[in-house]
């Protein structure tokens, strides 16, 4: 027995008891489909009204096809069977949705005869209600659950509840473990950044060492070289000072205007220092946003792959999942489109920060022509120009810090490049799980056509055979008719005997003789069976193109053997005619031509003392053709009459 259930939701109900005021209460019903295959194949509706906050209320009603009948000539339903259990819980539903109105239109009644639910048998009326008066569209009678179905009914509630306490507590596990994955992989992460981090800090300071130092050396060797330039300057200074003197005006106007020109640049570079400053940020906070949007596609694919297990589980459901999945594939292929513009964006940024690496590389190099020029004039001047030597060197440091930010600008943009390279081979393996998808999904639509002709070849079989039956009963059923007409004939040739004043003897068993035909050459008696079969033989002569005689006439000799037989087995004597010996032979239909059936029609119109005897064998046919087996042959070609 397999239960299908249906419909299983909280009722809004009226109770309305004997001499008691009208309460409402929440009802439970439960409506299931039970189809039985033993002893016989039939389905019956089961509805079962419960309380959640009482178990030990229970109410239980099963209605079979019969009982269906004398429910809709009673009540004047008129739908079936079949579309019963829809309707029903279409009109339930529409209590539902009326039940918060201050005046609904579709109530649900529970009345009892008690004045109180106290085991008795109650009836669940559907009631529409309008201004004129209560229209009860579907009254059902319940019986109170005994003992044992209670006990039953509170048995599988408890095992409902431990099944879904052991699905909770698996679900708990799984996300506590996923949880602890998630904070250990975090924690093993910003352990491996923070040494990083230590690693750079401590290159950094090497590297500002080593440069302080250098810039030491290179000061206190340029000293020496100025002091000896300035002695030697000295020297020539009392001889070249008148000459000097001029050139030394015209100089410091030129140094005055290279200096604006220089404070100018410096400028400009401070203002690009700080633009590129905020583009590091600026991509920065793009990082840290693309690093979220790939965790959440990381937790996509997981519960897809938790999906792809289910689905393997859910075979059965699937006709119901399929419009969901495509509602899937569609939401998952926005999603990709959405990762592929941001991939796009990515690497428009990194196309941008690259050219405006290239401008920093050639302002650099421009810079470092400058400050050439600025070291060969510096060197052709006097002493005086130190404070020019002094601006330089500060420049020079300058650019040194803004090499050290491009290179780490450098290292920036080569990780987010793999960062990119890692989220496109991801992108491709979701890609490669939604095909798969698909060509599961195709392939489970042809099984289930396969599945839907094999049905319809299996229900024209069944067609075809219940054709042949019916073909089969008429033939037995004519056979019948024309066996009592037989009879009948007898009962009148015998009448006619003994008023005609003819010569009657008795057979063997108790039967009058057969009257004879000398005029047609038969000196024995003969019977009306065999009047019979000459009837049949004309007819054969005429129509020898008729195929329905043939097999007519083969199925009734078929049964006169078998008679024969039988009164063989019973008697123990055995006497044969001498002519027509191969008459005997074993001729007749199949089995399944003379099987029993309920609702056919009995062999009448022969006696037990006629079929028994012996003398019907010689008049029986030698050779018989069986019955035609076509699916398709009508009742009319075995009737021609």
């Amino acid at each position: 027995m397999a239960a299908e259930r249906i419909f299983d939701r909280a009722v809004p109900v009226r109770l309305q008891g004997r001499g008691c005021e009208e309460r409402r209460l929440n009802v439970r019903v439960n409506i299931e489909l039970l189809s039985i295959s033993n002893p016989v194949h039939r389905k019956d509706l089961a509805v079962r009204l419960t309380d959640d906050t009482d178990p030990f209320f229970l109410y239980n009603l099963v209605i079979s096809e019969e009982d269906f009948q004398s429910l809709k000539s009673q009540q004047g339903l008129l739908v079936d069977f079949s579309a019963f259990p829809q309707k029903f819980i279409d009109l339930l539903q529409q209590c539902i949705q009326e039940q918060n109105k201050d005046t609904p239109r579709f109530l649900l009644q529970l009345v009892s005869s008690a004045p109180a639910l106290d085991h008795t048998p109650v009836s669940l009326n559907v009631v529409e209600t309008n201004p004129f008066k209560h229209l009860t569209h579907l009254s059902l009678k319940f019986l109170p659950g005994t003992d044992a179905e209670i006990k039953k009914f509170l048995a599988n509630c408890l095992k409902c509840l431990k099944e879904d306490k052991w699905m909770l507590e698996e679900k708990l596990r799984n996300t506590e473990e996923d949880l602890t994955r998630q904070l250990s992989y975090t924690q093993q992460s910003l352990s491996e950044k923070s040494r990083e981090l230590d690693k750079l800090k401590n290159e950094w300071t090497s590297y500002t060492t080593a440069l302080t130092n250098k810039h030491s050396q290179e000061l206190t060797n340029e000293k020496e070289r100025a002091l000896q330039a300035q002695t030697q300057y000295q020297q020539q200074h009392e001889q070249q000072k008148k000459e000097l003197e001029t050139l030394h005006q015209k100089s410091i106007q030129q140094l005055q205007n290279r200096l604006s020109e220089l404070e100018v640049i410096n400028k400009d570079l401070t203002e690009r220092r700080y633009k590129g400053d905020s583009t590091v940020r600026e991509l920065k906070a793009k990082l840290s946003g693309i690093e979220d949007e790939c965790q959440r596609a990381k937790q996509e694919v997981l519960s897809l792959r938790r999906e792809n297990t289910t689905l393997d589980a859910e075979c059965h459901e699937k006709e119901k999942l399929i419009n969901q999945l495509q509602t899937r594939v569609a939401v998952l292929e926005q999603e990709i489109k959405d990762k592929d513009q941001l991939v796009t964006r990515t690497k428009e940024v990194l196309d941008a920060t690259q050219e405006q690496k290239v401008i920093l590389e050639e302002s650099t190099e421009e810079k470092q022509r400058h400050i050439e020029k600025l070291e060969t004039t510096i060197k052709s001047l006097s002493a005086e120009l130190l404070k020019a030597n002094e601006i330089i060197k500060k420049l020079q440091g300058d650019l040194k810090t803004l090499m050290s930010k491009l290179k780490l600008k450098n290292t920036v943009t080569i990780q987010q490049e793999k960062l990119l390279g890692e989220k496109e081979e991801r992108l491709q393996k979701e890609q490669r799980e939604l095909q798969e998808m698909g060509q599961s999904l195709r392939m489970k639509e042809q099984e289930v056509c396969k599945l839907q002709e094999q049905l319809e070849s299996t229900i024209q079989k069944l067609e075809e055979s219940k054709q042949l039956l019916k073909t089969n009963e008429n033939v037995i059923s004519w056979l019948n008719r024309q066996l009592s007409e037989v009879q009948m004939a007898k009962r009148l040739d015998t009448s006619a005997s003994t008023h005609g004043g003819g010569r009657a003897a008795s057979s063997p068993h108790g039967m009058p003789d057969r009257p004879s035909f000398p005029s047609s050459g038969i000196n024995h008696p003969i019977s009306p069976l065999y009047a019979f079969q000459n009837f049949l033989e004309p007819t054969h002569s005429k129509n020898t193109s008729s195929p329905s005689l043939l097999s007519l006439q083969v199925q009734f000799n078929t049964q006169l053997s078998k008679l024969n037989r039988c009164s063989d087995a019973q008697t123990g004597t055995a006497t044969s005619h001498p002519a027509n010996k191969e008459n005997g032979d074993h001729l007749g239909l199949e089995s399944k031509y003379l099987k029993k059936k309920d609702d056919s029609i009995p062999l009448r119109g022969l006696s037990q003392n006629t079929l028994n005897s012996e003398y019907l064998r010689p008049y029986l046919p030698a050779k018989a053709q069986p019955l035609p087996k076509a699916a398709g042959t009508p009742a009319s070609a075995y009737f021609p009459g």
